[in-house]
């Protein structure tokens, strides 16, 4: 089993945690990880990107090679088209229909959202309005996380587990919101391919 995962965003909108919780989710279960991050700006709104690599053989290289990613997962729509050169044919998009307009040039958001599908597999999601229904907008990562659950070749039951360990810290009101948001997504996306 191998799942080569993109991981995209701004910053602010949590895309490490997103991968924190994959890669926890990936280890607990005997899967070797490696992941690589680049940041943009250092201050929130900048770019972000993460690669995430799975497999249950060793991993030598921490980077998706073009045409290799099986998902790209972006809480920015924009920032999912800027690496969709990376998804396999028969890869799996996931977006955010939030828009973080942080650039002069910005596309229109009827071109962006055209561009995106076009894509059969696909899924596009506000994450902020079902985090907010779920109990905290600040999980909209979580609800983008559910959405992707069930194309990760994961259990989405590992993928609680990891939420569970990762956010334990923060008390058992956090952990539930963000469990919560996770099922949101779950949810909302299955809700969507029935529709597309």
């Amino acid at each position: 089993m191998d799942i080569n995962i993109i991981l995209a965003g701004v910053g602010g909108q949590g895309i490490l945690s997103i991968s924190a919780v994959i890669g926890v989710a990936a280890m607990e279960h005997g899967l070797d990880v490696k992941q690589s991050e680049v940041h943009g700006m250092s201050q929130r709104g900048g770019a972000v990107v993460s690669h995430l690599r799975i497999s249950d053989q060793p991993i030598f290289s921490s980077l998706i090679s073009m045409g290799e990613a099986d998902m790209i997962l972006s809480v920015e729509p924009m920032e999912l088209l800027r690496y969709k050169p990376y998804l396999k044919k028969d890869g799996f998009l996931i977006s955010n229909t939030k828009t973080v307009v942080n650039i002069p040039n910005y596309p229109e958001e009827q071109v962006l959202f055209a561009a995106i599908e076009k894509y059969p597999n696909r899924v596009l999601l506000d994450a902020e309005t079902l985090a907010k229904k779920a109990g905290n907008v600040r999980a909209a990562n979580m609800v983008m996380l559910g959405a992707a659950a069930d194309h990760l070749a994961l259990e989405p039951s590992y993928l609680e587990e990891a939420i569970k360990h990762i956010f334990e810290r923060k008390g058992e009101r956090i952990v539930q919101l963000n469990l919560d948001a996770f099922n949101a997504g779950r949810e909302a996306a299955n809700q969507y391919l029935a529709t597309v």
